[in-house]
């Protein structure tokens, strides 16, 4: 958040970890019914996520 000035949910990280091929928990974020909608992440999100990895090392 201070270098882009972007909140960003616990969800849209995961989202992007998973695309990436790194381990997020098996439970986290299961939908609670079958018909249940996720919101994406925005790309411009999706940058400011992978900056980050790359800043602390993790891709």
């Amino acid at each position: 958040m201070e270098q882009t000035e972007r909140k960003v949910s616990s969800l849209y990280i995961a989202q992007i970890k998973k695309k990436c091929g790194l381990d997020v928990g098996e439970n986290f974020n299961l939908p609670k019914s079958e018909n249940a909608r996720q919101p994406q992440c925005t790309p411009e999100k999706e940058e400011a996520i992978m900056q980050a990895f790359k800043h602390f090392g993790i891709v």
